[in-house]
Parts: structure tokens; C-alpha cells; sequence
């Protein structure tokens, strides 16, 4: 009976561990199965994975007859270079485009095996939407094929609007200005850019002959030809406009532009020549010295030159002179001098009677809202010689009467 016991027992233990040992080999047999299908797929998957090609913005908004760029980057996945011939899948009808490289139109690009996606395109895909196309989404299909099966593609999406937000402009907030011969205008302008991408524009002014116009970036000192403005934004820019000298009076117009390869921007400043102002006030021979009397009123002749291109309203004439001193002008206010006249007025000084011999300063000032002039006269006052005239009289009567006497009594 025992030894039936015992028999079972090792039968038994027998079996548990035959099933124990079956389901190890089945579970490895599993476990190694799973393995080499993952392994499998991850050689299937790097097969077709060779090269990635990409871009940051797959998909932008641009108005019809616009030209865009999207930059491209390129990288090889397992670390093989490749050669990857580029291509446009698909493309809306009526559309144009190409891929670029630096400065050339390629339809290759080299892709090193230790490269990985950067900050720096090495291709890029310019482009062009027609005129007529309308609002709405566009699907753009690019490819990459290296051959052997290594190929990547990239959809772009491009939503076309017919109607900027904000159209660029190129304004100044004050276009028109006036001066005087001889005035340098200044004009701060803004350039906006309202386009989908960074634009270069080229500056020019059609000045009238003689004139001069320069562009200067706000916050800058150097005169430049062009200025690179990024997609929605502006930049500041001074025009400095230099007119000729002599030039004459009047309006003169500035039409200022700005044009890049997708805008053609204008704007027109308006100057104003008011003309030269000038006046001079001296005398017929220049000599700006005179003698007088003291109590006596002397006439003195004032000449008086418009020597600007404008003729001179309302010109007044006012003095200073020593303390009791009198002056006056036969006309103190001349309405009108035209350009280039001269007029001549009289004026009276009569120095104090209590004056003592010496030499004096009088100022006569000349002016309106424009000009102003003066001119010192020097005054040498003398004393009246009434008696030294008398005194000579009188010694000459007594000489006279001495030889009278002398010659008809001398002889007795």
C-alpha cells in the first residue's frame, strides 16, 4: 500500500514538472518570436525612413499675386548621405514654383549623414501665386528621392485671402513744409510692411534740378539706398531735402518712393519756398559819422536796400540817442519796399542844447516780422562860435582904426 502511495507521489511530481518545463519553452519560444518581430519592424520602418525633409511653417496666408518662401531642412535618419532628388508632387493649377539654393534654382541638395534638423534651411520653395486665384486653402505636395526606396515627402498648406489686413504704406505725418531760402527740410517718414515675408526696398526721390534729397534710418547717421523691412512691421526713416541756393519762391513737390520685389510705395512732399529776407540801412556814400550843433537840428540821409528776393511790408523805423536828444524821420513807416529797391529817408537829430563838445552814439533800427538792421551814427557835437566871431570883429575894427590914426596924425 506504501509503496502504491509513494508511486503516485513521484507520478505526479513527474508531470507537474514536465508541464512546468513545457511552458517554459513555449513562453521563451514567445518571447523570442515577439522579439524578432519587433526587430522586423523597426528595419522596415528605418527602410523607409532614410531622409526626413521639413519645414517650421508647413502652413501660411498670402494674398493672389504674391510670391512666398518656405525654408527647408533636411536630415538623414541612419546616418548614410545621401543625394536626394527634389520634386513637386502636386501643385494647384495655374501655379508656379521651384526649389532654391543660395542664389540658383537646383533640383538637388546633398544631405550629409551626420546632419540633423537646424535653425539653417538648406533648400528653399519659392512660390508664386497667380492673380486670379481665390479665396480659399491650396494643398501643395513636395517630394525627396534618394533612390533605393528612400524617398520623404511634405504637404504645405497656403490659405489665400484677397484682402490685406493692413496694406503697406510709406507716410509722413508731416508731408508739407515751408521756409526761407537757404532751408534745409527735414522729414520723418515710416515705412510699413504689411506683406506675409521680410521685403527690401529701394529708396528714391525725384527732386526738381538743383535739389537734393538723402534717407536716413531713424536713430541712425548714415545715408542709405535701401532698407530691409520684416513681414508686419515698420522702420523709421528721416528724408532730408536740400534745396539750391537762390532758389526762387513757390511750391515744389517730392515724390518719394519705396519699392521691393512684391511692393511699389510712394508718397509726395509738399516745400514751400517763401523766399530770402533781408534788409540793410546805411547811408548814400556809407559814412556813418556827422557833425552838429548843440540845439541844432541836423539832417542826416538814410538809404535803405531790400537786399532779399521778397518785397518787405510795414518796415519801421525807431532811434536811440543820448538823454535829451531829439530825433526824427520825415517817414518813420515805409508800407512797402519791393525786392531789390532802395529808398531814401531824411532823418533830423538836434543834439541838447546844454551838449558839450564831443563825440556822441545814435542808433537807428530798422524792422518788421522778418528783417532787422541798425546802424551807429557817430555825432560830433561843437559849440556855437558866435562870439568868438564877434571878438574877431572887434580886433580887427581896432587894427583897422590903429592905422587910421596912425597914418593921419603919425607925420605931426
Amino acid at each position: 500500500m506504501k509503496r502504491v502511495k509513494k508511486l503516485g507521489r513521484r507520478t505526479g511530481m513527474g508531470l507537474m514538472a514536465a508541464s512546468f518545463l513545457a511552458a517554459s519553452v513555449l513562453s521563451a519560444s514567445a518571447l523570442a518570436a515577439e522579439e524578432e518581430s519587433e526587430e522586423v519592424l523597426v528595419r522596415t520602418e528605418a527602410a523607409g525612413e532614410g531622409i526626413l525633409m521639413s519645414t517650421a511653417y508647413p502652413g501660411i496666408t498670402a494674398l493672389a499675386g504674391e510670391t512666398v518662401s518656405f525654408d527647408l531642412d533636411f536630415a538623414s535618419l541612419d546616418g548614410e548621405a545621401y543625394d536626394a532628388a527634389l520634386s513637386v508632387e502636386s501643385i494647384p493649377e495655374g501655379w508656379e514654383g521651384y526649389f532654391q539654393g543660395g542664389d540658383s534654382q537646383i533640383s538637388k541638395v546633398h544631405i550629409d549623414g551626420e546632419s540633423a534638423l537646424t535653425d539653417s534651411a538648406l533648400a528653399s520653395f519659392s512660390l508664386t501665386i497667380p492673380e486670379t486665384a481665390e479665396e480659399g486653402e491650396y494643398a501643395i505636395e513636395l517630394g525627396a528621392d534618394a533612390g533605393d526606396g528612400v524617398q520623404s515627402a511634405l504637404s504645405l498648406e497656403v490659405e489665400v485671402g484677397q484682402v490685406e489686413v493692413g496694406q503697406s504704406s510709406f507716410t509722413s505725418e508731416y508731408p508739407e513744409q515751408q521756409g526761407a531760402t537757404g532751408t534745409t527740410f527735414t522729414f520723418e517718414m515710416t515705412l510699413v510692411n504689411n506683406k506675409s515675408t521680410e521685403q527690401s526696398y529701394s529708396l528714391s526721390a525725384e527732386t526738381p534740378s538743383g535739389w537734393q534729397a538723402t534717407f536716413t534710418p531713424s536713430g541712425e547717421s548714415t545715408n542709405v539706398a535701401s532698407l530691409s523691412v520684416e513681414a508686419g512691421s515698420s522702420q523709421g526713416v528721416t528724408v532730408t531735402v536740400t534745396p539750391p541756393q537762390g532758389v526762387e519762391t513757390g511750391d515744389y513737390t517730392i515724390p518719394c518712393s519705396a519699392t521691393s520685389a512684391e511692393d511699389s510705395l510712394s508718397a509726395d512732399l509738399q516745400v514751400t519756398i517763401t523766399g530770402t529776407y533781408g534788409v540793410d540801412l546805411s547811408t548814400p556814400t556809407g559814412n556813418l559819422s556827422l557833425d552838429a550843433q548843440a540845439n541844432r537840428e541836423k539832417a542826416l540821409t538814410l538809404s535803405i536796400t531790400n537786399t532779399g528776393n521778397v518785397d518787405l511790408t510795414n518796415l519801421n523805423l525807431t532811434s536811440s540817442a543820448p538823454t535829451d536828444w531829439e530825433v526824427r524821420f520825415d517817414e518813420s513807416t515805409i508800407d512797402t519796399l519791393e525786392a531789390g529797391a532802395t529808398k531814401e529817408i531824411t532823418a533830423y537829430i538836434t543834439p541838447n542844447q546844454d551838449a558839450i563838445t564831443g563825440d556822441y552814439v545814435t542808433t537807428i533800427t530798422l524792422s518788421n516780422d522778418e528783417v532787422s538792421d541798425t546802424a551807429e551814427f557817430r555825432v560830433s557835437v561843437q559849440t556855437s562860435t558866435t562870439w568868438g566871431v564877434v571878438a574877431v570883429c572887434i580886433v580887427v575894427v581896432l587894427v583897422l582904426a590903429l592905422a587910421f590914426i596912425f597914418k593921419k596924425y603919425g607925420r605931426r
